[in-house]
């Protein structure tokens, strides 16, 4: 049976390939082998450069084909379509999954359990939410069988996302005891997060509350700031949601340098709205109108209109619906 490559090694490897990736990013560093490769391209993917990721998977495919690696070719076909996916080009993704099923095969843990992650991936984007739930079970299920505990939670993470809301409580539970009992300590803000979010949407709002704190404990433990500013931003939001609004200001506020220091434009946008809301509810409507109108301003550059067009038509009626009450306090003050 296939043994993934070892945590120290793969730490190493990342390492010295990361000389490479600063030095010459625009040619993948053919010295090294499919496996090495593979893995420089997950450390790419990871950082959100898709197209350099591609670039490195497709050479890792070719060295793969070259030195009869079916393991190898399965894994950077699979993650080549998955780079087509995550930007948009569906087409050009199914076509690289397709040439994955030439080589997957359940006999090799490492090639199958990247295939069953990208082909559930799919399944999700098509809308065939029953379907993908089956896969990531599937998949949870192997991996466990096969100790590869990373893609468990992966796996546990993404059933928390497609399934029904008990099951997604259920599947983030699930992907919460593997990692820690496992120590796959990057997942743990992500699934406390996302947990969080879960009893939101079940209007369950002190449980989310103590999900986003357990979220924020792990993201200072193993996060980047960014982690850091957005655990934060969500646990002073629900403190918000159970009306503990001194303490929701208190976390709030110093989140505004933080966005601005970090060049989080999203993320000042969603601090002020959070304080927006708070002035508006302690009807201080003025103070309100105006933070409500920097949260509309910041979202709207960052892009809130296209990615979700629903919450942006909700910030702007209740800009209207502030500036109507601010208005009306600055008659009562005579201003």
């Amino acid at each position: 049976m296939k043994k993934a490559t070892s945590l120290f090694v793969q730490t190493l490897i990342i390492i010295l390939l990361s000389i490479n990736l600063a030095a010459a990013q625009d040619q993948p560093e053919t010295d090294f082998d499919a496996p090495y490769l593979i893995i420089a391209a997950d450390s790419l993917f990871n950082a959100d450069q898709y197209e350099k990721a591609r670039e490195w998977y497709m050479q890792a495919a070719e060295k793969a084909e070259t030195d009869s690696l079916n393991s190898e070719l399965t894994e950077a076909n699979a993650m080549i379509a998955r780079t087509y996916l995550v930007q948009g080009y569906v087409d050009e993704g199914m076509e690289y999954l397709r040439k994955t099923l030439q080589t997957a095969t359940p006999d090799d843990p490492m090639g199958w359990s990247r295939y069953l992650s990208v082909r559930g991936r799919f399944e999700w984007n098509n809308g065939t939410l029953d379907k993908a739930t089956e896969t990531f079970k599937e998949m949870f299920y192997y991996c466990q069988e096969h100790e590869l505990w990373d893609r468990a939670v992966d796996a546990a993470h993404m059933v928390a996302i497609t399934s029904d809301l008990p099951g997604q409580v259920e599947w983030a539970h699930k992907g919460i005891e593997v990692a820690e009992k496992h120590e796959v300590t990057s997942w743990l803000g992500p699934l406390w997060n996302n947990l969080g979010a879960t009893y939101e949407d079940l209007e369950q709002y002190p449980e989310a509350l103590q999900a986003y704190k357990k979220a924020r404990e792990y993201h200072y433990k193993y996060g980047s700031e960014r982690n850091k500013l957005i655990a934060d931003w969500a646990v002073g939001h629900a403190y918000r949601k159970v009306d503990s609004l001194e303490q929701a200001e208190n976390i709030l506020r110093p989140l505004v340098s933080r966005s601005e220091e970090l060049d989080e434009q999203e993320f000042l946008g969603w601090t002020y709205w959070e304080l927006g809301r708070i002035e508006f509810w302690n009807r201080n409507y003025m103070k309100a109108a105006e933070l409500i109108r920097e949260a509309r301003d910041n979202l709207k550059e960052a892009g809130i209109g296209r990615w979700n067009p629903e919450k942006y038509k909700e910030i702007v009626a209740f800009l209207e619906r502030a500036k109507i009450r601010a208005d009306e306090e600055r008659e009562r003050k005579g201003e």
